[in-house]
């Protein structure tokens, strides 16, 4: 509540800077929100939210996201989390609901058709940056996640289809 009123005089006063008061106060509040979401998850909630409330899966995917082109094996995501390769990967399984490799391999997907939507980046330039050692890689691996190529993903996206690949 403190957000949404502070947010509200914010933009009622009109002072300089109201905007990007209002805009930084509103990821305050998504934030928080998020927090509250992850903190009161049932114990037994599958996803990769709920694996954001266990601390050693959430060493795992913090580093997966501020690094999805290193090449991340089983070994060094158990390693983070200070658990064994197996019991990682199964724990990883059981709360995400699919394996840590398959999590980053979605990961970088997702990040790649962001990319293509935006028409920003080349499809050489996106490959490289999500760690694939080259072009032709990634298009096997993204047509195999969504069904389509990086450049027909791109075309659709320009054209205003919607695409459901994830």
């Amino acid at each position: 509540r403190l957000y949404i009123d502070l947010m509200m005089d914010e933009l009622r006063e009109g002072r300089p800077g109201a905007d990007q008061v209002a805009q930084n106060l509103s990821h305050m509040m998504l934030a928080q929100t998020l927090r509250l979401y992850v903190e009161c998850l049932p114990k037994g909630q599958v996803g990769w939210l709920a694996a954001l409330a266990d601390p050693r899966l959430a060493t795992s995917l913090k580093a997966m996201h501020a690094a999805p082109a290193r090449s991340w094996t089983v070994e060094e995501l158990a390693q983070l989390s200070g658990m064994s390769r197996t019991s990682f990967a199964q724990h990883f399984r059981t709360r995400v609901g699919q394996s840590p490799i398959s999590y980053l391999t979605q990961l970088r997907m997702m990040s790649a058709a962001a990319r293509l939507t935006r028409g920003m980046d080349t499809i050489a330039e996106i490959s490289m940056s999500l760690g694939y050692s080259s072009e032709q890689a990634f298009s096997t691996a993204f047509k195999r996640a969504t069904g389509c190529s990086p450049r027909q993903y791109a075309k659709e996206q320009q054209q205003g289809f919607t695409a459901e690949a994830f």
